[in-house]
């Protein structure tokens, strides 16, 4: 394909060389003589040409220039650069340097700008900076992460777009004006569809690069205009410039999210400005997206993001005076001059002059105002008309002589009555299109045709008085005018129909000359009338004829019109014989035509063998699925002894790794009958009236044993109560954490009340000495807390047990606190105390306010006490009782609540009742991670132990590196992918039908970018119950109603089947015994949502900052985060909760703020209705009263106290310091010290870099390191060393001694040995003292875990690669977790973190997701694009141990505060669907249909799948296009030979969906298969069966560019740069693959544009012909038709797919099977864009048409083996090139295991090369780790 970068120089050079007015063709008709905009002589003698030789001068200057930069060492050690900074050397500005060039060879029309102040000597250093300047903005570019750019803040937070980059993205050669605004409307409507909210911003400076393009100059100006006044677009044009203060204040103020800027300018002037836009972005902590390179689907937009990092802000800082002086250099020019025909003189200062004198005439002509488009048509013209003959009459007839001379070079003007023609056709365009509907528009003939060179002077001085006319007509407010078709002031294809009709078919006679019809004729006379009074200088004839002169506008050797000369391929159906088929789609089938039997397209079908799931078509050997390739565990009888001492070894650890997630031992589950009946009837046991003498004598029994119990642990507090208060006294926070120790291990009600009296008479003893000591002083209320905390216990969990004198002596500790009304409240009785000493120890602040801002997390929750007989160790909560009902009567539910809520304990009790109802039953466990599978199955070994017969386990493990007991097990945990597989197998459908509960855990990801449609096929084809759990879904009843449409559907189903297939039932119920009780369970389609909200911590936010070498961390509260708009526009969010003393904090602020308040009273702590008088003011209480503040303060906004608002909000936010990157790492060490002596650890550090994550854990142990060393004695080491040889002189005498053997020793020597031993251990002792690591270097707790434990923890380190630092970093109490890490490595970490003995973990977001490792503290270290506000909630759901932890810390170190700000406030990500088909899913269901057993169950699941997509739910048009979707995918398949005509797979069908989540390359890998591609490139080394290191690295370069496809940004190819070990750019494919994969294409781009075309009759035509963001309606109700508008329409063009505004620019239908197209031409209304059409790309560009390269990281790998190589060269971390390699690494295996299958010949040398190639590529891999 040509590139469209071509397009895009062609615009460039097009505005300024040739005709503006038509693009189709304009290249073409420049080669005799060009007309362009010429700079000055200075930019002349800077600009160079493009022959080679002076290309090869400009790349050696430039290099010279860099290399001079590079060589400045001072500059470059202060600067923060990366390694690509460094070793760049040349920059390829050859392009826009030819540019430019090309700007100079014009003639006849050039633009003069003069700098203002330009130096000579000042230009060598300006170039310079900005050579520097690209370097700086390249090295981030290349490290630009292609996200999804909304992420989850789009709801909350704008972004920026750049106006300028805007228009730039969509400047191309063939889009006509409307067009042009229909794209950019498309654009935008598309983020506003998706949630975004943005602003456009245009600088005014940046005018000025468009004068030498009018045309641009001219759309620009209407953009600004149309957005402005046509659609709720904020559009700001009043900022100079992006260095001025007024941005700079803005951006402070607004900050943005991100900004979106083109890399690429028309010229290097407009790149470097936007360059330079760029860098002042990232230096103020805003992100840049680039404009190119983007792409969407249904739910999201794709781009490149630049994240903002110290770099930028140190570059910024070092050069802010350079890019001042840059900036000042690129804009600052003084007014342009024009020249016309090199000798017509004209300055804008007089066309601006004119326009306004015009506009004042008009005004007076048209009081009433009019259409935009009359208003600049008659304007414009007659402006241009006066201008243009003034300067003929001005010209300078005295140089006569000269001008007839130079005449020769350059086209000769237009005289005043021909350019009046001009302008009288112009007149004639306008009125067509204000009276003439699109629909007639889009049939007009397409002429290629391009303007003469005297005519385009005019023209573009035509677009020059529009633009002054626009800016004027701003200005005109007190004129009535309709900006409404602001969008359609030109169409240049009528304009050029019109000139091509009046120049050749007007003139051949009257047959030819059409009537204009009435309305048009009237309308064109109203406008040209007006033109000739507007010009009052001058007479221009009257408006007919509209061609009074017969010279020739357009050139007619490029005149042509455009013909149709690809013929539609006709839309036929192969006919499907299949139900599937028929029950799915019928109902389309009937508008669609089907072919005839022996139409060729039939006849010429693929003919292969019927596909067998069992054996191959080929080769006839046995056909394996990726569950079948290994073999059960359970049997162990069948394994020869090392193997059973494998399994037994795995099951053994993961028994222990479970006993580090649960407390409890294993629970040993017995088959019973029915354990929803017995469930039941413990629930109802305490109903019974009458018990059995049994039960009596059993409860007497238990009574008996209480009491025996209970006197026991009333003597042992006894023994300690004395001890108790003594500590409590000595040291209260010591004393009241025995005590509460202590409490736990009790079970009397009866002792634990005396213990909590006993502790409250010590706390209250302890405040009252505490008083005494202060006097006057201000006390410490902490202690005060410890004694109300006390009587809240008492009142709340003993009130039963509390009698006259308990209540008596908690009155009196009231009033002894102060708080009289309380103490009156528990009394009952009024008045106040005479006790004078009590006024000493009261504390003097309200007893509502003491017990939110001090009590604070002490505060109790609301719970119940009533035990639940289902539930062992603690009494669940309502919401919990409800799930467990679900689960006993076989109901679904969806739950959502936050992370550590216990909502994870249904789905063991699920287990557990499936355990214990049969050893049929299954309940699968659905993770979304490897690591969380572990999790689960450790969880399951520790809780359940069951005796299963032979052949069967408890627990079975499925993922895609890892599997055992897949078939055979209870419990089965994985992924979604593998359970998916199961699913969809037709050979697993007996398996699916024993699954009894599915859980589908994190849930969630049903929304996530990768996998998500997995998640939703698993949801719609099983047919049991399920149960959804996820802390972070924000739309739950969206997603309830679907999932209960599709039970319904299953209801419905069910009953279906059930009475069809009896037999086959009642088959199966045989041969699975059990199964019937089982299946006797009543069904339900139940689906219940249960929500809970409140986390059981609170979590307190702090912000930290390094401020020379100390720390500042400020409370961070959360309403900080809010802004006024922000409020007004979405509220406050909801999940936005206070802790009780933030509450305090906000009405404390909102009193100062506002002193006049009129409710601060009322919400006065004291006053407020919840609190007043309340003894125990509970969590629920204080949540009343923040949901009140929060109400006011919204409530304030609507009371017009903005400001107010605004100044509370800015009184809460803290004030970090910003500090370099280097000094934020090298302080975190310290940073971990603080934390420790703030008692704040165990906490996680979130680091987003894998190296980083190493790193930063190393440079804690060596800090901890370095400070042992500085405190210890520095004669430590001899110690050492002499113990140790003394040690070793000991264990030789021993030796010889041999202390054994006993029996034949002397009493002397027996006496010796014992002198020895105790030498020995008392050396070992002092040895081991001195070996000791201090208190005070470790952050390890030895108590937390034994020596034996820890022994067997290290254990698995043992041969491990970094094992031995693991270790060691361990033992201080230090670990790293991250995915690039052995399994076992990260099970340590997390073992040792859940059992206390390792405190500080650095971590990635593999501990993010659903991991059981719970800690007091969570540090989030490092900012990221991936820190969304999912992660952020996932990962803050760590912090805070329920049970352990009265609140959790949530740490922003060193984190941009708005990153921070949105953070908090945004709200979690809804769940949408995504558009679910694609060609393998469907060939999957196929073969599920064709090939299961039972062929009613299938298809049941086939049409769930096809029916229930949540994209379609409740979306009708969107169902109907699916199902069109469906059966041109089905044609495809057909023709192609995966399927027959029954719809049965045949040919490759298996190799194609073993590969399902590669598509398209698993197509394409098909199509070289069967074209023998890879049996011609796999030749052995003659002799042999070993293949060259060439033909396996052809063989990599080829699966590279299939499967390893990671995109660059294309200008990562516009730089030269010195790459050390990789090639980065990946290759292209071979020639004959790459014939292949055209072929692919055209036949897959066929099959796509007949099911545009098919589904066009379902778009929505009244919005089709409307702009879609400003719905501006172009259908034109008043149309009468018109003879010539009639005449020039096309009545062979087919557009019946296309979009009408497309149209204008000469789309066409058969321009649909080019994919390229397909997203700008498609009716907008279907929703459909190319990424729903399996295309394969050999080659990708951007918006700017510049090829986008591969990275070629799997190629490099494979030569270099180097994980380093890649992180430097190839611009990739190395975690994330670590995950890319391992599946690189998967697939090849998986292709080989396919092919081996597939191929009947062993030594087949395609199957020998790619096992030999992956048994390679692993091993460079695991050599590499």
């Amino acid at each position: 394909m040509d590139s469209a970068e071509d397009n895009f120089k062609k615009v460039i050079h097009n505005d300024a060389n040739e005709n503006v007015g038509n693009y189709d063709n304009v290249s073409e008709c420049s080669n005799s003589e060009k007309i362009g905009f010429i700079p000055t002589k200075e930019n002349e003698e800077t600009g160079s040409t493009s022959d080679s030789d002076d290309e090869d001068d400009t790349n050696e200057e430039a290099e010279g220039a860099v290399m001079q930069i590079l060589k400045e060492g001072e500059d470059r050690e202060k600067e923060v650069e990366d390694q690509h900074y460094r070793n760049t050397y040349s920059i390829l500005t050859t392009e826009e340097v030819t540019q430019q060039a090309s700007q100079t060879e014009g003639k006849d029309l050039r633009v003069l700008q003069h700098k203002r102040g330009s130096q000579r000597c000042g230009k060598k250093k300006h170039d310079e900076f900005l050579d520097k300047l690209r370097l700086h903005i390249w090295s981030s570019l290349l490290r630009a992460q292609y996200v999804s750019l909304f992420k989850d803040f789009v709801e909350s937070e704008f972004f920026v777009i750049d106006g300028d980059s805007l228009l730039l993205m969509f400047s191309d050669e063939e889009t006509q004006y409307l067009n042009f605004f229909y794209q950019i409307e498309c654009f935008l409507q598309d983020f506003t569809e998706k949630g975004a909210k943005y602003i456009i911003v245009f600088f005014k400076d940046a005018e000025q690069m468009y004068f030498p393009y009018p045309r641009f100059l001219f759309l620009r100006t209407a953009l600004i205009k149309h957005l402005r006044h046509n659609t709720g677009t904020t559009v700001h044009t009043e900022f100079s410039n992006c260095l001025s203060s007024e941005w700079e204040i803005f951006l402070k103020k607004s900050y943005p999210y991100f900004i979106i800027v083109s890399d690429i300018g028309l010229t290097s002037l407009q790149a470097d400005y936007l360059h330079i836009l760029m860098a002042h972005s990232l230096s103020k902590k805003i992100n840049v997206v680039l404009a190119s390179g983007q792409e969407c689907d249904i739910l999201r937009v794709y781009g490149y993001h630049v994240e903002s990092v110290y770099k930028h802000r140190a570059f910024f800082q070092k050069h802010e005076q350079d890019l001042r002086y840059a900036c000042a250099n690129l804009v600052g020019y003084q007014e342009p001059s024009v020249r016309l025909y090199e000798h017509l003189k004209l300055s804008p200062k007089s066309i601006q002059k004119e326009v306004c004198q015009a506009v004042l005439l008009l005004k007076q002509l048209w009081p009433e105002g009019s259409d935009i488009r009359r208003v600049v048509c008659v304007l414009s013209c007659a402006v241009g008309l006066t201008i243009y003959s003034n300067m003929l009459e001005n010209a300078d007839t005295s140089m006569g002589a000269k001008t007839k001379q130079s005449a020769r070079g350059r086209s000769k003007p237009l005289s005043p009555e021909e350019a009046a023609d001009l302008c009288r056709m112009q007149c004639l365009t306008v009125a067509f299109l204000l009276h003439m509907p699109l629909s007639q528009r889009s049939q007009l003939r397409i002429l290629k045709s391009c303007w003469t060179n005297q005519v385009l002077p005019l023209i573009k001085m035509q677009q020059l008085c529009m633009h002054f006319t626009l800016t004027q007509l701003n200005d005109t407010n007190d004129w009535k005018l309709d900006l409404t078709y602001l969008p359609d002031l030109n169409d240049d294809s009528l304009l050029i129909n019109l000139a091509h009709y009046y120049e050749v078919k007007y003139t051949e006679g009257l047959e030819y000359r059409k009537e204009l019809g009435k309305e048009i004729e009237n309308e064109y006379q109203c406008l040209w009338n007006t033109v000739t009074k507007l010009a009052v200088s001058y007479s221009f004839g009257d408006a007919f004829p509209i061609r009074k002169t017969s010279q020739l506008f357009l050139d007619e050797k490029q005149t042509l019109f455009r013909v149709n000369e690809e013929e539609i391929p006709n839309i036929g159906l192969i006919s499907v014989k299949s139900d599937l088929v028929e029950e799915y789609a019928g109902d389309v089938l009937k508008y669609l035509p089907v072919l005839e039997s022996n139409d060729p397209a039939v006849t010429s079908l693929i003919k292969h063998k019927e596909f067998h799931e069992l054996r191959h078509w080929h080769s006839g050997r046995p056909l394996t699925e990726e569950y079948e390739r290994i073999q059960c565990n359970a049997d162990a009888k069948s394994k020869d002894p090392e193997e059973r001492r494998q399994i037994q070894k795995l099951q053994t650890f993961r028994h222990f790794y479970g006993s580090t997630l649960e407390d409890s031992n294993s629970k040993l589950i017995v088959h019973q009958e029915d354990v929803s009946r017995t469930a039941n009837a413990a629930v109802k046991k305490t109903q019974k009236k009458h018990k059995s003498k049994a039960e009596m004598i059993a409860e007497e029994n238990k009574r008996r044993l209480q009491t025996k119990e209970e006197k026991k642990e009333q003597e042992q507090w006894e023994a300690l109560r004395i001890p108790t208060e003594k500590e409590i006294k000595a040291n209260l926070t010591v004393g009241i954490n025995k005590l509460e120790k202590f409490l736990k291990t009790l079970k009397s009600k009866s002792v634990k009340f005396s213990v909590e009296m006993t502790g409250l008479s010590a706390c209250l003893e302890m405040w009252k000495e505490h008083c005494r000591k202060e006097g006057s002083q201000s006390k410490d209320l902490s202690k005060a807390v410890q004694v109300m905390r006390r009587i809240h216990i008492l009142l709340e969990k003993y009130h039963d047990l509390l009698e006259k004198q308990h209540l008596q002596k908690l009155t009196r500790y009231l009033r002894l606190l102060g708080f009289e009304n309380l103490a009156c409240t528990l009394s009952g009785q009024t008045g106040e105390s005479n006790d004078q000493n009590i006024s000493k120890y009261a504390i003097k602040v309200g007893p509502a306010r003491f017990q939110l801002q001090y009590m604070d997390y002490y505060l109790l929750r609301e719970e119940r006490n009533d035990p639940d007989p289902r539930v062992q160790h603690f009494i669940p909560d309502t919401w919990q009782r409800e799930l467990l009902d679900a689960v006993d009567n076989n109901e679904s539910a969806v739950i959502v609540a936050p992370t550590s809520s216990g909502k994870t304990y249904a789905s063991y009790y699920c287990m557990e009742k499936v355990l214990k109802t049969s050893n049929d039953g299954v309940v699968v466990y659905v993770a979304p991670t490897k690591a969380l599978v572990n999790q689960v199955v450790g969880t399951i070994y520790s809780r359940f132990t069951k005796k299963l017969p032979d052949g069967l386990a408890m627990c079975g493990v499925f993922t895609r590196d890892y599997r055992n007991d897949v078939m055979n097990s209870q419990i089965l945990v994985t992924v979604p992918q593998c359970l998916e597989i199961l699913m969809l197998s037709p050979r697993c459908q007996k398996w699916t039908k024993r699954i009894q509960y599915v859980i589908f855990d994190e849930v969630h990801c049903l929304g996530s970018e990768i996998g998500a449609e997995v998640w939703e096929h698993l949801l719609v084809t099983i047919r049991c119950p399920f149960l959804a759990l996820s802390a972070t879904v924000s739309n739950p009843e969206h997603l309830t109603e679907w999932l209960k449409s599709v039970k319904r559907y299953w209801q419905h189903a069910d009953s279906i089947i059930e009475g069809s297939s009896v037999n086959s039932e009642e088959n199966f119920t045989r041969k699975f015994k059990g199964k019937s009780k089982v299946q006797g369970h009543k069904k339900s389609y139940r689906v219940r949502l249960v929500l809970y909200e409140e986390r059981y911590n609170d979590l307190e936010k702090y912000v930290c900052s390094l401020k020379g070498s100390d720390f500042m961390i400020e409370h961070y509260h959360p309403c900080a985060a809010l802004t006024v708009d922000h409020i007004e526009n979405y509220g406050i969010p909801s999940d936005l909760s206070l802790s009780p003393r933030e509450s305090i904090q906000l009405y404390d602020t909102m009193v100062k703020v506002w002193q006049e308040w009129p409710r601060a009273q009322e919400l006065d702590p004291e006053e407020f209705v919840s609190f007043k008088n309340k003894v125990v003011i509970k969590k629920p209480d204080v949540r009343k009263y923040e949901q009140e503040l929060k109400k006011e303060l919204s409530e304030w906004i609507v009371l017009g106290q903005r400001q107010k608002v605004n100044e509370l909000l800015e009184h809460l936010k803290p004030k970090p310091v910003d500090c370099s990157e280097h000094e934020k790492w090298r302080h975190l060490a310290s940073f971990v010290d603080k934390l420790w002596e703030m008692n704040q650890l165990p906490a996680i550090f979130f680091i987003f870099n894998v190296d980083s994550v190493e790193n930063a854990a190393k440079n804690v142990f060596f800090n901890l390191l370095k400070r042992q060393r500085s405190e210890r004695d520095p004669n430590t080491e001899s110690k050492k060393e002499r113990l140790r040889d003394e040690l070793k002189k000991v264990n030789k005498t021993l030796i010889k001694f041999n202390p054994r053997d006993t029996k034949k020793m002397s009493s002397n020597k027996i006496e010796n040995i014992q002198l020895l031993l105790a030498k020995k251990k008392q050396l070992e002792k002092r040895l081991k003292r001195l070996t000791a690591i201090p208190s005070g270097c470790t952050y390890a707790d030895p108590k937390a875990v034994d020596e034996d434990t820890l022994r067997k923890i290290f254990g698995r380190l043992r041969f491990e690669r970094r094992g031995y630092l693991q270790r060691t970093m361990a033992l201080r109490g230090i670990g790293y977790h991250h995915g690039s890490m052995t399994a076992k490595g990260r099970q340590v970490v997390e073992m040792l973190f859940r059992l206390g003995y390792i405190k500080v973990v650095t971590a990635t977001s593999t501990l993010a997701l659903g991991i059981n490792m719970p800690c007091r503290s969570v540090v989030f270290a490092e900012d990221s694009v991936f820190l969304d506000a999912l992660n952020y909630r996932q990962m803050t759901g760590r912090a805070g141990r329920r049970g352990q932890d009265m609140i959790g810390n949530v740490f922003f170190y060193d984190i941009p505060l708005p990153k921070v700000e949105r953070l908090i406030k945004s709200n979690v990500p809804q769940l949408k669907g995504q558009f679910p088909l694609t060609l393998s899913l469907i060939l999957r269901l196929m073969l599920l249909t064709s090939k299961a057993d039972d062929k009613a169950d299938a298809k049941a699941k086939a049409l769930s799948v096809l029916k229930h997509s949540l994209m379609s739910f409740r979306k009708e048009r969107y169902a109907e296009i699916l199902k069109v979707y469906f059966m041109f995918s089905l044609q495809f398949l057909i023709k192609e030979g995966y399927l027959d005509q029954k719809g049965n797979p045949i040919g490759f069908a298996g190799l194609v969906t073993h590969l399902y989540y590669h598509e398209p390359s698993n197509f394409v890998l098909v199509s070289f298969l069967v074209k023998g591609l890879f049996h011609k490139l796999c030749r052995p080394i003659k002799g042999s069966t070993v293949f060259s290191e060439d033909v396996l690295e052809k063989l990599v370069l080829i699966l590279a560019n299939l499967f390893g496809r990671k995109y660059l940004p294309a200008c990562s190819m516009k730089y030269k740069h010195r790459f050390f070990q990789s090639k980065v750019f990946l290759e292209d494919l071979p020639e004959e693959f790459a014939d292949a994969v055209n072929e692919y294409n055209t036949k897959v781009q066929e099959n796509f544009a007949h099911f545009l075309l098919t589904t066009a009759r379902l778009a929505n035509m009244e919005q089709e012909y409307r702009l879609p963001l400003s719905k501006t309606d172009f259908t034109s109700k008043d149309w009468h038709g018109s003879e010539l508008a009639s005449y020039l329409m096309d009545t062979t063009k087919s557009i019946s797919a296309i979009s009408p505004f497309a149209c204008l620019s000469g789309v066409a239908d058969n321009d649909l099977f080019h994919g390229e197209i397909i997203d700008k031409a498609v009716l907008h209304s279907l929703g459909i864009n190319v990424t729903n059409c399996p295309l394969f790309y050999l080659e990708k560009y951007d918006k700017h048409g510049r090829r986008m390269p591969l990275n070629a990281y799997a190629l490099d790998f494979f030569k270099h083996g180097s994980l380093v190589a890649l992180t430097t060269d190839n611009w990739l971390n190395e975690g994330d090139a670590y995950y890319l390699l391992k599946d690189f690494s998967l697939l090849i295996r998986s292709i080989g295991m396919s092919l081996s299958e597939l191929c009947d010949d062993p030594n087949d040398h395609v199957l020998l090369a790619f096992q030999q190639l992956g048994k390679i590529y692993q091993e460079k891999l695991n050599s590499a780790t």
